[in-house]
């Protein structure tokens, strides 16, 4: 009787890259996580997978044979029928990478990819809160604001691999001017450094005892997580605060929610660390913009999988080489 293959996830960051081996089902049996050196245009990052990889195996004694392949999630641009990556520039990947072609080379493997929100959207549908369920819609908070839809079984990619950039619906059509060039989008408002952004704004009219506006106008390093924090201990500008971002939440939650009708909306990321306390106020919008069958089978909800959205969602992606 041959052993179970097992998959490897990879979830590579800016900072960190992450990896998993997992079984068939999704269970994470060992992981492990080196350094990103995106010096000299990001050209040390695939070799430095590549020899952690194998070493790994080297360790455990383990054979290619042993491996149904890799899976890696990204961040940029990434075709998924080449493997490639294109405008990654947290990794200083400017132009496009052979990522798979190089890796199947270095390892031996066979080697699917995708973008890092899709892959957390996997993981979170496969083994979290979606719980398996056909219809999911994943947000990530982060320093960005990204997402992943799952819909009849299958992740959407769109005709250019864009599909899901939830953070580029416009919520504000006369807000904040965008990263990608255009105005108002919900990355502006909810990513960490958006809720921020919202505070500041808030700041300048407000008037009343807060301790975190006072920190805005002394111009102290204040993070969304202290902002989160004051809301719940009662600080009622920081209340505010998170209400305004809850309200851009639920905004572009009902309309993702009245489009495709998933049965969750899965919040996750950084952000999402305020738990219950966002989850309950962007639920009272979602419910103030979607129609009844709408608000009453979709369910918003907070990630479960943490950091392991990763890399069991990318290992995920090698199911198909089964």
């Amino acid at each position: 009787m041959m052993a179970e293959k097992k998959l490897i996830g990879i979830d590579l960051g800016g900072t960190t890259a992450k990896f998993g081996i997992l079984t068939l089902d999704g269970e994470v049996q060992d992981k492990w996580a080196i350094q990103t050196n995106v010096l000299d245009n990001g050209k040390h990052i695939v070799p430095a997978i590549i020899e952690s990889i194998n070493h790994r195996l080297d360790l455990y004694n383990l054979a290619k044979e042993d491996f149904l392949g890799i899976g890696m999630g990204s961040p940029g641009s990434v075709d998924t029928k080449e493997n490639t990556v294109t405008g990654a520039y947290n990794l200083n990947w400017v132009t496009t990478q052979e990522v798979g072609k190089q890796i199947t080379e270095g390892t031996g493997l066979n080697f699917a990819i995708d973008n890092d929100a899709n892959v957390a959207a996997l993981g979170e549908r496969w083994k979290g809160a979606g719980e398996n369920d056909p219809n999911v819609i994943f947000m990530t908070l982060g320093t960005g604001v990204g997402g992943g839809i799952v819909a009849a079984g299958q992740l959407l990619n769109g005709v250019a691999g864009a599909a899901g950039e939830i953070g580029h619906v416009t919520v504000d059509p006369e807000g904040f001017d965008c990263n990608c060039g255009k105005r108002g989008c919900l990355e502006t408002v909810a990513s960490a450094t958006g809720v921020v952004r919202v505070a500041r704004l808030l700041a300048e009219e407000w008037e009343g005892e807060s301790a975190i506006k006072d920190g805005i106008d002394s111009g102290e390093e204040v993070t969304s997580k202290d902002i989160f924090i004051a809301a719940e201990n009662g600080d009622s500008f920081a209340a505010l605060v998170v209400d305004r971002v809850s309200y851009y939440l639920g905004l572009a939650a009902g309309n993702l929610g009245n489009t495709l009708n998933p049965s969750a909306i899965i919040i996750g990321g950084g952000v999402s660390a305020a738990g219950e306390y966002l989850r309950k106020q962007v639920e009272h919008y979602f419910k103030r913009f979607t129609f009844p069958q709408v608000n009453q089978s979709t369910k918003i909800k907070i990630a479960v999988l943490g950091n392991d959205a990763g890399i069991i969602g990318a290992a995920s992606l090698a199911l198909k080489f089964q």
